[in-house]
């Protein structure tokens, strides 16, 4: 897989065609944070970055011969920060271009100070690589839910709910690539290494519905995922294998903290011991996946104060 860092690539994964990724960069590490173009008669931009990212967003929207006068659609997969952050410089630079938000977020998105304080409360330091985002006018918002459909042309993105990992998440599939863009509904996807990893971020993870997410992907029956975390993965014959994958990666996730957590009983020192123990910081940074590790943990440490 081609990742050059703010370059544009066409996704060849299964029959994808007019579709197209960059590596923004995200928290400066490669092969971490996506985005997506679809090249149509109604050109569309899914998931936005962390809005330190915009320029290059804009750029590759250039290169693969999209005016930013001509953006369409800015699709947010969820209203996270990592996945929305860059909505409101591209409304600003594309000034055609509607931000097509799930519902329950969308207020979140034309006024973001509540969500920025939670994303600090949630990245902890890691909120040095983001940008203030910039509140999107409401009349440039068009909010989604499960069920709606955006005509790009050729193209067109059928909106399904995803709320496990947030409960303002959906994902969009895309039948004429016969592609999803999961969001973080799947997991995060290393193609480094080839490996799914646990997503699990507070406020909202709840184990049982993002098992749930994953059968509405097995339903959608897709031959490419779309990560956002990161890149595309034809799955083809192996989507059932992919996704059951994820689902033990998540199980036996939470299982390890709620074990730890009977171990140490103290949430700091839980938080602490993964933050310590993660097995990709050769991949993406000590200083990444320790943080990654400590915000996944809280999560969970959230979930299993809800469930009990």
């Amino acid at each position: 897989m081609e990742t050059d860092l703010g370059t544009v690539h066409e996704v060849t994964a299964g029959d994808c065609t007019d579709c197209y990724y960059l590596d923004t960069g995200m928290y400066d590490t490669e092969e971490y944070g996506a985005v997506y173009l679809l090249d149509d008669d109604r050109p569309a931009v899914v998931d936005t970055g962390i809005g330190t990212d915009y320029e290059s967003i804009v750029e590759a929207l250039e290169a693969v011969g999209i005016d930013p006068e001509e953006l369409a659609v800015i699709a947010v997969t969820h209203i996270h920060l990592d996945h929305a952050g860059g909505a409101g410089f591209l409304a600003e630079v594309c000034p055609n271009a509607d931000v097509y938000v799930p519902a329950p977020g969308s207020g979140l998105l034309a006024d973001p100070s509540r969500l920025v304080e939670g994303t600090k409360n949630a990245v902890g330091d890691q909120w040095e690589f983001y940008a203030e985002p910039k509140p999107i006018p409401e009349d440039r918002i068009v909010e989604l839910e499960g069920g709606d459909v955006v005509d790009l042309g050729e193209h067109e993105l059928r909106v399904h709910d995803a709320p496990g990992h947030a409960f303002h998440q959906v994902i969009f599939e895309d039948p004429a690539n016969d592609a999803v863009f999961t969001g973080d509904a799947a997991g995060i996807w290393i193609p480094g290494i080839e490996e799914i990893r646990e997503t699990s971020p507070p406020s909202d993870f709840d184990l049982e519905q993002c098992l749930d997410d994953l059968e509405t992907i097995a339903e959608i029956d897709p031959d490419v995922l779309c990560y956002t975390h990161f890149g595309p993965r034809d799955v083809g014959d192996d989507l059932d294998a992919a996704l059951e994958e994820y689902a033990t990666v998540l199980t036996d996730w939470v299982r390890a903290v709620e074990r730890k957590r009977e171990e140490l009983a103290d949430d700091e020192a839980v938080v602490e011991h993964f933050a310590t123990e993660t097995d990709v910081a050769d991949v993406w940074g000590e200083r990444k996946a320790s943080a990654e590790a400590a915000m996944n943990t809280r999560g969970v440490l959230g979930y299993l104060d809800r469930r009990d």
